[in-house]
Parts: structure tokens; C-alpha cells; sequence
């Protein structure tokens, strides 16, 4: 790497977004800010408005006021970045694809919030624009996973059977990093989380909800969510968090505050999967809450891999988020989803991965020891017997995802696999 140049890291997302922008006018790739979105797509674009460039954006109000159809003027296809920041350009790329009759590949458009009033947007963009999500790096992204065991594979059958380097210094050392591409590719330093939090506590949280937030409240927020990772934290439990901080903040503040967090994909919801059952055993339906990289909980519980190593109970919610975090990326790929089991029997899973065809697959995470990885195995075979085959299907496969170093498929049926193996 010299100067401003870099090499681009591909992404899982990017033949999605060729195959889609090959079928449709327009497509939106959504997620935070600094997970890549621009970089994505100008590896199509052949022209681009970027937005977030304070003389492009100032440049292109006056053009907006007149005529937005202005700013729609290039090469196609022509990229949009940022384009919630004139929300106007919505309807104005629907208009002209209308006008193109159907004709693919002419708009992509990036998005790391949601606008603050969407009752301004005059169509929902269906049949126009399609969408994507992208996500912080996985570890198959960012080269770090030894790709020896496909989601897709087990979804199939597949045996598990792989080794991984990684060690639990590794894990902890990666969480801390997180997988922003700036910071993989070593265009930023390694205080990219630290910073993202001042920035959404200081403007980004405000913008996405049109009204002042405080900053010291978003930071009590935020570092309450990571106090709370990878648990089942409802909102009373986070404003007792908060006030225990000294922060003062009401239910309805701190609805608004979470609200802000969603507009802006900072916050990822894991709902609570619903299958039939054999007994009557009731179900716990709260979701379970991770920020959108495990760096930015470290970063707001001021922590570091040393910090970790020493705090394992900690490290292995944070461990768990990073998991979760790579799931639905691989998940998402396969069509289907991450969702979590809990009863109030006790019986729980991390990661229940549902496709659109009905297929499920159980995961429990542990980061590691024979103990821990026999105690998820028996939790999935469990929830097996429990859930009533007939009318929510068997499971496709159990996992037990870990921070260990082989993979293998064990005599009951478990898969125990390492995150550092593991792949779409």
C-alpha cells in the first residue's frame, strides 16, 4: 500500500450485487457506516455522487431545489452514496427506471441510516430497487478463517473436518480489531471503534432522529448494550444499567436513543425463534441485543485483548457476538437468517439459522473446553428431542461454534467447529 492506494478486499456481498443489479434498475446496500459500502460499489459504478463530501453535498442542494433529476446525470451504472441525505434522489432514481422501462443496472445507492421521515418518500422502491446488507468484515473476508467448513456444506450433510490457527489471544486481539476494511487493510489505526462511538454519540445519532441528543446519555447507552452483549437485556434492564451509571434517562428517552441506534444499523436484534414444541413448555420471547461489531462493545467497556484474556466471562459474550456477527453474513447468503432459542425450561441456543425453505440448523457457542463444548452438545440434542419434527422439521445439523482448533463431527451427530474454519 502507498499513499491513498490500497488493495480492495472482495466481499461476500459482492457477486450478490452483481447478480441483482444484472436483474434490476437500481439496487441499495444498507449497514453502518465504515463497513465498506462505497468501496463495494465502485468496483461497478461507473460514475458516482458522493454526498458525504461537504462541497459535493452543497453543490448538489442547489440542484436538488431545482430539478434532482440533475444529480442523476453519468454513466451508468451511476452510484448514489449516502443518498438519505437528500431523500428526494429516492423517488427521482424509481422515476428514471421507470422511465428506462425496467432496465438493469443503472443505480446503486448506499445507506448507513434510515431517513428521519420516510412518509416522504413517495414509493417503497419495489420492483425497482432491490436491497443488500453488508456488515462489518467476517473472518472469511478478512482471510483469517482456514474456510474448511461451509454453512453451506452442512446445510447438505457435509462431516466437519478442518484446523484452525487461531488461538483464544487471536480471538481476543480480533474483537478488539473488529472487521472494519480500513482497519484490516491498514488504511486506519486500530482506535477506528473508538472513534466510531464518539462519532454516533456527537452527531450520527442526532442526524438519524432529527432531534439533540446527549452525548453522555449515548455513551451510557452504548456501553450499557455492551455490558449486556449476547443477552436477553429488555428495556428496564438497560435503564437500570444507566442510572446505576449516574446518567439520568426516561423509558421514552431511552426508546428514542435505541431508535437512533437502529436507523444507523449500530444495533442487531436476535429474535427469538418460535418452533413447535412436543411439550407445552412456554417459549421466552425477548430479544437478544449485539452492536454491529464486537469492537464497539470493547471499545465502550474500555477494554483490550489483554483486558479479555483476564475477563474470560466477558470475552465469551463478546466472542459470542463475533460469532453471530459472521453467522448472518454467511446465513443471510444462503437466504435465511439468525434468530435465538430460549424456554423458560432452562433450554437455550445461541444461533438457530433458518432458511426460506423451511431447513434450520441449532448453535451454541462456547469459546472453549471440553466441558463447556459437552454442555452444548447436550443443550442441542436436547432442543432436537424437544422441538416436534413433524411440524417445525428436523434439524439440518447441531453446532457447537468455538474458539478452539480442530473440527470435527462428533459420535452423536454435534458438529464442534471452530470460528476460524468456518464459511459460507
Amino acid at each position: 500500500m502507498t499513499g491513498d492506494s490500497y488493495t480492495y478486499l472482495p466481499r461476500l456481498t459482492d457477486r450478490l450485487l452483481r447478480e441483482k443489479l444484472a436483474g434490476i434498475s437500481a439496487v441499495l446496500v444498507r449497514g453502518p457506516k465504515w463497513t465498506g459500502k462505497t468501496s463495494s460499489c465502485e468496483q461497478l459504478a461507473k460514475s458516482a455522487l458522493l454526498l458525504r463530501d461537504p462541497d459535493v453535498y452543497v453543490r448538489s442542494m442547489d440542484a436538488m431545489a431545482v430539478q434532482p433529476s440533475l444529480l442523476l446525470r453519468g454513466d451508468r451504472p451511476r452510484l448514489i452514496d449516502e443518498w438519505q441525505l437528500a431523500p428526494a434522489l429516492w423517488d427521482a432514481v424509481i422515476s428514471e427506471a421507470d422511465k428506462a422501462k425496467g432496465q438493469a443496472s443503472q443505480f446503486l445507492l448506499t445507506g448507513s441510516a434510515t431517513p428521519v421521515d420516510t412518509a416522504q418518500l413517495r414509493h417503497t422502491g419495489t420492483g425497482r430497487i432491490a436491497r443488500i446488507t453488508m456488515e462489518t468484515m467476517t473472518l472469511e473476508e478478512s482471510n483469517e478463517s482456514s474456510k474448511e467448513v461451509s454453512l453451506t456444506a452442512l446445510f447438505e450433510g457435509a462431516k466437519a473436518e478442518g484446523a484452525s490457527s487461531l488461538s483464544v489471544e487471536d480471538y481476543a486481539r480480533l474483537i478488539c480489531r473488529g472487521g472494519w476494511p480500513a482497519v484490516i487493510t491498514g488504511r486506519s489505526s486500530g482506535e477506528l471503534a473508538q472513534d466510531y462511538i464518539d462519532a454516533l454519540c456527537e452527531s450520527d445519532m442526532t442526524e438519524a432522529v432529527g432531534a439533540e441528543l446527549d452525548p453522555v446519555r449515548a455513551q451510557a447507552l452504548i456501553r450499557s448494550l455492551a455490558r449486556n452483549s449476547a443477552q436477553e437485556a429488555n428495556n428496564a434492564t438497560l435503564l437500570e444499567d444507566v442510572r446505576n451509571a449516574g446518567v439520568g434517562m426516561s423509558d421514552p428517552t431511552l426508546r428514542t436513543y435505541l431508535n437512533a441506534l437502529r436507523r444507523l444499523s449500530v444495533l442487531e436484534e436476535v429474535k427469538a425463534w418460535a418452533p413447535t414444541l412436543r411439550s407445552r413448555t412456554p417459549l421466552r420471547s425477548t430479544s437478544v441485543r449485539h452492536l454491529c461489531d464486537p469492537s464497539i462493545a470493547a471499545a465502550a467497556l474500555e477494554t483490550s485483548p489483554d483486558g479479555l484474556l483476564s475477563d474470560l466471562a466477558t470475552m465469551g459474550f463478546l466472542f459470542e457476538s463475533l460469532c453471530v456477527r459472521d453467522l448472518r453474513v454467511y446465513a443471510r447468503l444462503l437466504g435465511g437468517d439468525v434468530y435465538h432459542y430460549r424456554d423458560k425450561g432452562g433450554l437455550e441456543a445461541d444461533a438457530i439459522i433458518r432458511l426460506r425453505d423451511g431447513r434450520w440448523a441449532a448453535i451454541e457457542v462456547k469459546l472453549g473446553g471440553e466441558a463447556r463444548i459437552e454442555e452444548g452438545s447436550t443443550h442441542l440434542k436436547a432442543l432436537e428431542e424437544k422441538v416436534d419434527s413433524k411440524k417445525s422439521g428436523s434439524p439440518s445439523f447441531l453446532m457447537v461454534l468455538t474458539g478452539t482448533s480442530y473440527a470435527y463431527t462428533r459420535p452423536d451427530g454435534v458438529h464442534v467447529v471452530p470460528l476460524g474454519c468456518l464459511c459460507h
